[in-house]
């Protein structure tokens, strides 16, 4: 079965900087894919390739098997950090000059309910909240019927509420059998949609895998946390893996009875003890390091 989008080799240098190198990617239809990394680490500028706005200095980007061409650009949906919308324009003008672009379209209402704009179709765009804004946005990248949705940053800046809501909404598109992309600075996010994730450092493909397996194949342990001053530094030798973050330690447990056997054994107060599974933060931060990134 051909792959939806295919990726050979892809290379982009900027003078004497290597962007991206070399990197291969397969992405199948009806699946929400992953793209993360820190800062610098050449996602960007792949999903700028993959969809077709930075041409690549090597390598192939194959759409159902061919290059990227106007089947693409017909078939492909794409959702910007930021997109300028025009002045004084209203939410309803701004769907139907965006439909006027492509010769096969959705129909405009269903797009309406879906991203629940109907309060909102006479406001002007400039007076949306940015989780109205971002279904905007959204419904603008649905409005072609797009086998493939990119969607960059979607959900940055929003509150809590609009986050979830705009999460439901990324459901009811994948389960549609769209194929969406995904890139996301929120791990959370990450974990709660995407079927398969791939992290970048340094323009390369450090780690792929779903988000579970990519969890259970780095760690096996639990993280325990307390406040700091609870524990002595006596003790921490003892425990193992310790670290200090926000006023807690972090100890890193491979098997908690004992654990809490040396805490008690200790006199130390479990009052204040939470337990909690190892999460794509704590990946992220192994495949990546710590440092300060610019």
């Amino acid at each position: 079965m051909t792959a939806l989008l295919e990726v050979r080799k892809l290379c982009k240098t900027y003078d004497t900087l290597c962007a991206v190198d070399g990197i291969d990617l397969t992405i199948d239809g009806g699946r929400c894919f992953g793209l993360l990394g820190p800062n610098g680490a050449g996602k960007t500028t792949t999903v700028e390739m993959l969809e077709g706005i930075v041409t690549p200095t090597s390598g192939d980007i194959l759409y159902r098997g061919k290059p990227l061409g106007d089947e693409f650009r017909r078939r492909a949906g794409i959702m910007f950090q930021s997109t300028a919308l025009q002045d004084f324009m209203k939410v309803r003008e701004a769907l139907q000059m965006f439909a006027a672009f492509y010769p096969t379209t959705r129909d405009i209402d269903s797009l309406i309910r879906q991203c629940a704009l109907g309060e909102y179709l006479e406001r002007d765009v400039r007076r949306l909240s940015g989780g109205q804004r971002q279904r905007l946005l959204l419904a603008i990248a649905l409005v072609n019927d797009p086998d493939i949705v990119f969607l960059d940053e979607p959900t940055t800046g929003l509150d809590p509420q609009a986050r979830r809501n705009f999460w439901d909404l990324v459901k009811q598109i994948k389960a549609e059998g769209k194929t969406v992309v995904l890139t996301t600075h929120y791990m959370d996010e990450a974990y709660q949609l995407c079927d398969e994730l791939v992290f970048m450092d340094h323009g390369k493909i450090i780690a792929q895998g779903s988000p579970r397996d990519l969890l259970d194949s780095c760690f096996g342990d639990v993280i325990l946390t307390l406040p700091c001053g609870l524990v002595p530094a006596s003790l921490r030798d003892a425990l193992g893996t310790c670290r200090e973050h926000d006023g807690l330690l972090e100890i890193a447990s491979q098997d908690v009875n004992a654990t809490l056997a040396q805490l008690l054994g200790a006199g130390i107060s479990l009052e204040k003890l939470k337990i909690r599974e190892r999460n794509l933060e704590d990946l992220f931060l192994e495949l990546t390091g710590r440092e300060l990134r610019h």
